[in-house]
């Protein structure tokens, strides 16, 4: 049986922070990489790409997720977002991947995951900011990303990092083949 990665979609959310994964993921067969919204109908990205999800929130079962992947968006800041709490909050107490870059690391932070882990977001600062819930400031890690335990964040400059830390987390090639697909991408080095 397929594991099945799923990506959480919604209006306004930032294309360009899941852009790099996508791809290396779908072309895997040992994985599903299903798209969901909270409705299952079209959202626009903030660069205006309007995709139709594969399903919706309600039809997604718990059970069958293998890692949640939360692209950044200014809908976290605004704390728009609320539906998910329960599918957020329930994958992390049965020890389930989250996989959060730019201002969905606001939203982790908002549910109190990030105060006992190691972690990032865009800045400590901004994060304390929009977050004055935010406890986790002791675990605060100055990186572009950070892994620890199943809860994977990121900086919103950092993409490719950020698909690594995934890479990594689902094992989706060697660490040798990682390593060599960061350097191709974050540098433009090819190697054999």
């Amino acid at each position: 049986m397929k594991k099945k990665i799923y990506v959480f979609l919604f209006d306004g959310y930032s294309d360009w922070e899941i852009a790099y994964l996508g791809p290396e993921i779908a072309k895997d067969e040992r994985f599903d990489l299903i798209y969901f919204s909270e409705t299952g109908n079209e959202v626009t990205s903030m660069g205006g790409l309007q995709v139709i999800p594969t399903t919706s929130l309600n039809e997604l079962e718990i059970e069958d997720v293998e890692m949640l992947i939360l692209p950044g968006g200014v809908a976290w800041e605004k704390r728009e977002i609320t539906t998910i709490n329960n599918l957020v909050s329930e994958l992390f107490e049965k020890g389930k991947t989250i996989a959060a870059i730019c201002g969905a690391t606001f939203y982790l932070g908002q549910l109190g995951i990030l105060d006992n882990l190691k972690h990032t977001s865009n800045d400590l600062s901004y994060l304390k900011a929009i977050v004055p819930e935010y406890g986790g400031q002791e675990n605060y890690q100055n990186k572009l990303a950070e892994t620890d335990k199943n809860i994977i964040t990121a900086n919103g400059i950092a993409p490719i990092e950020f698909a690594t830390e995934i890479f990594k987390k689902t094992e989706l090639k060697s660490d040798d083949e990682i390593e060599k697909w960061f350097q191709l991408f974050k540098n433009g080095i090819w190697s054999e």
